[in-house]
């Protein structure tokens, strides 16, 4: 079955560099083995990092031993649905690419939200 984004469009590559998605294909693909919902497309930001890694959720550390860098701004990353919604609702949301966020996402995020958090290629 092919994944499609909030448009219902196929989705977009999200990030090779580094490699993202929950099966490390770059997209924001999920499946039902996916319990964290790793849907949604986001522009990384160092307040968002920040917060991120204050409620446990270290995404800037790198981790070698899993072949993990680190995100620094302006990485793109699949990032859990629910923990978008949570940086959102404490006003630390990053920007979201809405062409690489996986539709499932909407289940657990409105498209208001999404769409208030649009990531614009440039204006970044």
């Amino acid at each position: 079955m092919e994944n499609l984004n909030v448009f219902g469009q196929p989705l977009i590559l999200c990030s090779t560099d580094p490699m993202t998605g929950f099966f490390r294909d770059g997209c924001c693909n999920t499946n039902e083995e996916d319990f964290g919902v790793h849907t949604v497309c986001i522009v990384a930001t160092t307040e968002f990092l920040a917060f991120s890694k204050q409620v446990g959720n270290d995404l800037s550390t790198p981790l070698p031993q899993w072949g993990f860098k680190g995100l620094k701004e302006g990485d793109k990353w699949c990032l859990c649905a629910e923990r978008f919604k949570e940086a959102y609702d404490n006003g630390k949301a990053p920007k979201v690419l809405l062409e690489a966020t996986n539709e499932k996402t909407l289940d657990i995020v409105s498209m208001d939200i999404l769409l208030e958090n649009i990531y614009y290629a440039d204006k970044v």
